[in-house]
């Protein structure tokens, strides 16, 4: 790689690095041009030699904490035998994840999609996520014969659903009222789902 390349790919690194760190902190309600530069350490006119728009960045940033979460998921998960324990504990570390960073998890499920969406499918994105991390686990069952086709499909309907709808009142209304409890009811609902 050229100087001017790595220098450009620095400059844009730090442009990201700000961007996440605003989105993990403050939300993405503190999101803005100013913001970012200032604490990327460089002018906000400069952002736009590097971004088409702060929509690109959101996009990059989701991306971003999805590889991150995908790590710390799997490095956990890769214990558990594949199949219906590896959903259950990926489903788990899943939840673990949201409930430690509050402002990924306001980026992912709370905020209107119509804002930051742009040309990219973070909402596609997003929604996909779990089905992208269990993937492989749900082709195990479905080679194991443990459920049909139609039978996966609806899982992971359900799945998503009841995992995105504990995690929103768990986070916003703090109900239940423990984690423990709200752990859980995640079990519950796993077991609903996985072992029909």
């Amino acid at each position: 790689m050229e100087r001017k390349q790595i220098q450009e790919q620095r400059i844009r690194n730090y442009f990201i690095e700000a961007t996440r760190e605003i989105l993990k902190g403050e939300g993405l309600k503190s999101v803005n041009v100013r913001a970012i530069a200032e604490r990327a350490g460089y002018s906000y006119a400069t952002l736009y030699n590097y971004f088409k728009d702060i929509k690109e960045l959101i996009f990059i940033c989701v991306q971003d904490f999805q590889k991150e979460a995908e790590i710390l998921i799997n490095e956990k998960a890769l214990s558990k035998p594949a199949g219906k324990e590896r959903i259950r504990e990926i489903a788990k570390d899943y939840i673990q994840y949201f409930t430690q960073y509050p402002g990924i998890f306001d980026l992912f499920f709370l905020e209107k999609m119509v804002g930051i969406s742009g040309k990219h499918p973070t909402a596609e994105l997003i929604y996909t996520f779990l089905d992208r991390l269990t993937e492989n686990d749900w082709n195990t069952c479905r080679e194991l014969n443990l459920y049909s086709e139609d039978q996966i499909l609806t899982m992971k309907k359900q799945m998503n659903y009841s995992i995105t709808g504990l995690l929103l009142m768990y986070m916003n209304r703090m109900h239940p009222q423990s984690y423990d409890l709200f752990i859980r009811d995640v079990d519950n609902q796993l077991s609903f789902v996985l072992d029909k």
